[in-house]
């Protein structure tokens, strides 16, 4: 009978260690020779951590590394008080490199950069994990540099890097850090500023167009940074990450200047001379969601004096308008209406309809404007699937109007009642 050792041979199993192979050497081109960074002490080992510091104030872009803005708004807007009364050393930057976009308990963050505001330096800190068993280093140190903080600041954050590395504290047994602190997602606040203008609202599309900020050729698509890190795993060369160092930096340091113009936006938004007219018109509908309408009028009105596409105009004129009559305010919404109307938007001539039944008893202008919104209704141009939905409505109308008229025809459509 053959005996185990035969039998791990005809498996292909080498037996002995004189025939093993020993394993590639590793490249000269290590992280400390590629990288100018240092060594942390933890309680749980070693981490690798490279530096730089940038003076405050100083621009990235056109925008400075400051923030010098009011917090009051943009504390509103993120749904947490304690942001208003926060000094700039209050807030941590923090943007991750990871193995991996799906996240899970599969996914690391090989590399997470983190920048917080020291007197009068910006300090930036890129934890790095040379070895998957440098982890629990890794995130300790990183919790170290951020304690004096008490506030995140993120692009896309709630939906990746926090979550993310939650999971991996937890899954060495330690708390979830940061758990309780307030957090900014500056990539929801830039959908709500930028996206009828920018047709994408990624960090380096912002950094362009908002910032005025361009990377250099030392950069590196986000799609590329797992594969680089895996080969340097593999061989031991650092040089490629060069460029994911540079893009995380990058990242973190955008963050900075783009938390801060938003935050100027947001406190003084009729001071920015906005050269776009459908920024105005996002700043408008922010302030009008908190409820501060006289600051969204007042933002609606100066879009207004923009050459808008005429989807955003026909909005603007229809929301200026909501604003005033929720203010009681008909004079101004009257022509607004009346503007809109002109431009074939069936909403205008129902508020007029109903304006003119219900303050002005002025059935005759109510029926104009209610045949105004049939004639749109039944126009070729029309969407057929509306028309089926809104057609019956505006007839129901104009049946109890006529009843309530004494009349049994409408007016023509083109002769408007002497009242108006």
């Amino acid at each position: 009978m053959a005996g185990i050792s035969d039998r791990l041979k005809a498996l292909g199993v080498q037996i002995g260690a004189q025939n093993i192979k020993p394993p590639p050497p590793r490249s000269p081109n290590g992280i400390s020779q590629v990288l100018s960074g240092r060594t942390v002490q933890t309680q749980v080992g070693e981490a690798y951590l490279v530096e730089k510091t940038f003076t405050v104030g100083s621009l990235h872009g056109r925008i400075p590394l400051e923030i010098d803005a009011p917090l009051q708004v943009i504390a509103e807007w993120a749904g947490d008080p304690r942001i208003a009364s926060m000094q700039r050393d209050c807030f941590a930057f923090i943007d991750t490199e990871t193995t991996g976009l799906s996240g899970g308990a599969g996914t690391f963050a090989f590399l997470i950069g983190a920048g917080r505001f020291d007197g009068d330096t910006f300090h930036l800190a890129q934890f790095f994990m040379r070895d998957p068993i440098e982890e629990p280093a890794q995130l300790l140190a990183f919790e170290e540099f951020i304690a004096p903080c008490s506030a995140l600041v993120t692009f896309n954050g709630k939906a990746f890097d926090l979550p993310l590395i939650s999971t991996r504290f937890i899954t060495h047994g330690w708390q979830r850090s940061f758990r309780d602190y307030p957090h900014v997602d500056l990539l929801h606040l830039a959908r709500r500023l930028w996206r009828d203008r920018l047709p994408s609202r990624t960090l380096g599309n912002l950094e362009f167009h908002i910032l005025g900020a361009e990377r250099t050729e030392d950069d590196v698509p986000g799609w590329m940074i797992p594969s680089l890190y895996f080969q340097y795993l593999r061989d031991g060369d650092a040089r490629p990450l060069k460029s994911v160092f540079y893009h995380n930096a990058m990242d973190v340091v955008s963050m900075v200047a783009l938390f801060n113009h938003m935050a100027g936006l947001l406190a003084r938004p009729l001071e920015c001379n906005l050269e776009h007219g459908v920024d105005l018109l996002a700043l408008a509908r922010l302030f009008e969601s908190l409820n501060d309408l006289e600051t969204a009028a007042r933002l609606y009105l100066a879009g207004l004096d923009h050459d808008l596409p005429q989807d955003a105009l026909l909005e603007a004129i229809e929301r200026l308008a909501a604003i005033h009559k929720k203010q009681g305010n008909y004079t101004q919404a009257l022509p607004l209406w009346e503007k809109a109307a002109g431009y074939g938007q069936i909403s205008s001539c129902e508020e007029l309809a109903k304006y003119y039944e219900h303050h002005a008893r002025d059935l005759p202008s109510a029926i104009y404007w209610t045949q105004q919104a049939i004639e749109i209704a039944g126009s070729p141009r029309f969407p057929l699937y509306q028309r089926h939905q809104i057609l019956p409505e505006l007839e129901h109308r104009m049946a109890r109007l006529l009843k309530k008229s004494g009349s049994s025809d409408p007016p023509a459509s083109d002769i408007i009642p002497a009242a108006r």
